[in-house]
């Protein structure tokens, strides 16, 4: 038998190597942004064309390479940073393993011009397939230009598993905030097809949040600020009123890598505790620096998941610093929190009470009705008090009794609109909280709640809409402009084909600009850019399921954001024509999202509950 076992050629292998580093055109990017900043750059450009599958292009002012450093840096494994197993431990640099241009160069074609401040001349490199296939001196400017044109040109199967210009897009996007908002002292930008997406100036961390994430954080974070012998942290987080119903605003940092940290990321939600919603997640940037030897960062290819030789520590370091930064900014209230915000701006609540006050108060009947003693029976006589009684006189209320109901019992024939035979009487229909509609039938009462309600309408519309019946366009009359933080100018630009079936009509003014022409009929003059701000942060909530598509992820999410709220008021007329349109739904019981639109309350079982 012939020996089976053999050495993979060069090339094969630094394929496969490839696949660990370069997944996408957003791994390079990550790659090449991170080399930059370790050469010295402070100006970094990045340049993308058919998001990243034709051409990605780093342009910086760093130190540059020699000639042989230069064609050096191709090799597998050809590294500046480690000399010997400790150096391992040691890491304070961005790369270090000395594999991104050596996978770069076995998956697309690759040209290199780089040039020190000492030498005359620069070094041109053209590499394809791991060869190098010319090298020349050139005339160049200090630093380094790299390009990679045509990823996976020779790996046509790993091509075919890419996303859409968009997605693909999306992620360059996020790897490119991420080394941008670890470096705020550097220029970074970034064009795509010859459109500029980003331009951040050199400033402080604030600025650069603020250029990225978009104005309206100016004002509304909070500065996080704490430096011990072990550790440091440093940083921006959210003001409770910023907080979103999705991730995306968060970021970590260590030793300025930016890293994913659901340990870590719970430590802030932590100090968060009680002052947002449940399901809400606020914005931070947090920056941890400590000793190198305190943490391995070589536990994963991409260098984004890390492990801390002491997790607990770091832990309540992070919570407590959060936790000290809201209480230090009287974030944290004072005052009990189900207390109404506009009660503790009152007078009473925020100011001395002075002796001029305390001398005004005992002086009224009112104060002396309550301090005599043996005088109850002369309450009710007092002009301050003869109303009381008023708010305790039975109106036309509905019991707010939590009836529970087997779920089996719960009907679920739809023949609701028979002409002949009506089931319930929507004229007798009823608002219960602002949030439920209690419909009479023959047999008992449906309680409907109005936003799943509404939910499954739109959600049905919208369906039918992108499916070739658009939905009217209401023109604006003055047409509004929207700014948009880059990433979501990207994400809206991606969903305007479908949108304009939906009844918006957006065009893009440049520079993460949207003008409004025209929303759908339902949508409140004056109200076009809080609905889009909405729908793309319901989007992006959605984003992380992948067993929607593109589209269901937009319907679910115009249909979530659309939807009559709990807590609005509805007319007579409102809740009929609410009632009549979701019986006639195609499938009327639940929302997109699985939530009961109404339940069924049969009159025998009512009786049951009460023993009869």
């Amino acid at each position: 038998m012939p020996d089976i076992i053999q050495l993979l050629p060069d090339n094969i292998a630094n394929q496969i190597a490839a696949g660990e580093v370069i997944q996408r055109p957003a791994s390079a990017v990550k790659e090449l942004l991170e080399n930059a900043v370790d050469a010295g750059a402070d100006e970094i450009k990045l340049i993308v064309n058919d998001a990243g599958k034709s051409l990605i292009q780093v342009i910086d002012n760093g130190k540059g390479m020699s000639e042989i450093d230069a064609r050096m840096s191709f090799e597998r494994h050809a590294t500046s940073k480690i000399k010997d197993i400790e150096d391992l431990f040691r890491i304070k640099t961005m790369g270090f393993r000395g594999e991104a241009l050596a996978s770069i160069a076995a998956v697309a074609q690759v040209e290199l011009k780089t040039k020190r401040a000492e030498d005359e001349t620069g070094v041109f490199l053209e590499v394809e397939n791991s060869v190098v296939i010319k090298q020349e001196p050139i005339a160049a400017t200090n630093g380094t230009s790299i390009a990679m044109k045509n990823l996976f040109f020779n790996v046509p199967a790993r091509r075919n598993f890419l996303k859409s210009n968009a997605a693909e897009l999306r992620h360059i996007v996020d790897e490119f905030v991420r080394v941008a908002m670890a470096f705020p002292e550097i220029f970074f930008s970034l064009s795509s097809n010859g459109q500029q997406v980003f331009h951040l100036e050199a400033g402080t961390l604030k600025q650069r949040i603020v250029q990225i994430l978009g104005n309206n954080y100016n004002a509304k974070v909070v500065s996080v600020q704490e430096h011990t012998d072990y550790m440091n942290i440093y940083g921006f987080v959210g003001k409770p009123e910023t907080a979103k119903k999705t991730r995306g605003d968060q970021y970590f940092f260590v030793n300025n890598r930016f890293i994913k940290s659901a340990y870590l990321n719970h430590a802030v939600m932590n100090a968060f505790d009680e002052m947002i919603a449940k399901d809400s997640f606020p914005m931070y940037t947090l920056f941890i620096d400590l000793d190198p030897s305190q943490l391995d960062i070589n536990v994963h290819p991409t260098k984004q998941e890390i492990k801390f030789e002491d997790e607990k520590i770091v832990y309540a370091f992070v919570q407590s610093a959060v936790k000290h930064a809201l209480a230090q900014f009287s974030i944290t209230p004072t005052l009990d929190f189900e207390l109404d915000a506009s009660i503790q701006s009152l007078d009473a609540v925020s100011k001395p009470f002075t002796e001029e006050n305390k001398s005004s108060a005992t002086s009224s009947s009112l104060y002396s009705t309550f301090t005599k003693k043996n005088q109850a029976h002369f309450v009710e006589s007092k002009s301050e008090l003869k109303h009381w009684k008023d708010f305790y006189e039975p109106t036309k209320k509905v019991s707010s009794t939590e009836l529970q109901v087997d779920s089996n019992e719960t009907k679920k024939d739809f023949d609701f609109l028979d002409a002949h035979n009506s089931k319930f009487e929507t004229e007798n229909c009823f608002q219960l909280h602002n949030t439920f509609i209690i419909l009479p039938t023959h047999n008992g009462y449906y309680l409907l709640h109005q936003q799943n309600a509404h939910e499954r309408i739109l959600y049905e519309r919208f369906i039918a809409a992108v499916d070739g019946k658009p939905m009217s366009t209401q023109q604006s009359l003055f047409p509004v402009t929207i700014d948009l933080a880059p990433a979501d100018a990207v994400l809206l630009n991606e969903l305007l084909p479908d949108l304009q079936h939906l009844g918006y009509m957006l065009e893009p003014f440049g520079n993460n600009t949207f003008v409004i022409q025209g929303t759908p009929a339902d949508v409140v003059q004056g109200n076009e850019k809080v609905a889009i701000e909405k729908m793309l942060e319901q989007y992006k909530h959605f984003s992380n399921d992948l067993k929607y598509s593109k589209r269901e992820k937009l319907l679910r999410s115009l249909a979530l954001q659309q939807a009559i709220k709990p807590g609005t008021s509805l007319t007579e007329k409102e809740m009929k024509g609410l009632v009549e349109d979701l019986f006639n739904c195609t499938t009327p019981n639940i929302t997109a999202n699985g939530k009961p639109t109404y339940l069924e309350f049969k009159k025998n079982e009512l009786n049951k509950m009460f023993g009869r």
